[in-house]
């Protein structure tokens, strides 16, 4: 899917899909609620997407999040039930677009499911798959990814991401990444989750992130139980869902398998899909 935001050409690109528990996803909602927007299975798990952005900005190719990645075993592939009928890499390809020509990598956070790709294998090693780009993160998640508490240990892998380090820009807050894609941290999933502005000729797109993870998150108290700072996230959709229904911009959802990429309406106070 590709969408033309003024001088800028964003793709979407898919790193297959997984699987959650739908009690982690949906959080204090009852699942006679939202198994009637994502059915979960026998193991009570929602299928999730998992998408990138690939934004052609000028002569910079951007890549935001790099999905799941490949560096698990069978166990964790069938514990998450982690779709590889596609990948990112492939879907870059698809592109024409080689590992090596991307300029920059923004990851939201680090969980394992948005920074699969920062690095692979290669000869028994584990080495940066995008060996000319500067990646950016937030410098309080990068801390908090090596030492996580014992509630979110499980979501992070180290070694989906720290060989990559070298190539690593630490950022302290919101931040100009290059003309047009500026970064804006919204706390609530995690302490220092960052969305990504991408912005051209007075249009607008965000990559929204687990701040709203599917479209089905549109709902204010609909709130993950990964969230570490639920009210936090409650206060950032309540800030930011309405600016973007004003602003009439893209908002892309990181797990909507359906809906990745939409515009969103406020109506009687509650935020929706535009039709």
């Amino acid at each position: 899917m590709t969408v033309q935001l003024g001088q800028f050409q964003i793709e979407v690109l898919s790193d297959g899909g997984f699987g959650l528990d739908g009690g982690q996803m949906f959080g204090v909602v009852p699942k006679v609620m939202w198994e009637k927007e994502l059915p979960a299975d026998a193991q009570n798990r929602v299928y999730l997407g998992l998408t990138c952005l690939l934004v052609k900005a000028g002569p910079k190719k951007v890549l935001i999040e790099t999905g799941i990645g490949d560096k698990f075993d069978a166990k964790f592939a069938d514990v998450y039930a982690v779709d590889r009928s596609t990948n990112l890499l492939a879907e870059l390809a698809r592109e024409g677009v080689r590992p090596d020509e991307v300029d920059i990598v923004i990851n939201t956070h680090l969980h394992f499911d948005h920074c699969g790709w920062n690095t692979r294998q290669e000869n028994g090693r584990t080495v940066p798959t995008f060996p000319r780009a500067r990646y950016f993160i937030q410098r309080g998640e990068w801390n908090h990814a090596l030492q996580p508490s014992e509630r979110d240990r499980a979501s992070y892998r180290s070694d989906f991401f720290v060989d990559a380090e070298h190539q690593t820009d630490f950022l302290d807050g919101d931040a100009e990444i290059i003309p047009g894609i500026q970064v804006e941290v919204v706390p609530g999933h995690v302490r220092d989750l960052q969305c990504v502005w991408i912005e051209s000729e007075g249009e607008s797109a965000c990559f929204i992130s687990d701040l709203v993870p599917t479209t089905a998150h549109l709902r204010y108290p609909w709130i993950m139980a990964f969230d570490l700072y639920p009210l936090d996230t409650l206060a950032g959709k309540k800030r930011l869902l309405p600016k973007l229904a004003e602003r009439g911009s893209f908002v892309i959802f990181p797990h909507d398998r359906r809906t990745p990429v939409a515009r969103v309406a406020e109506v009687a106070g509650e935020i929706r899909i535009r039709t």
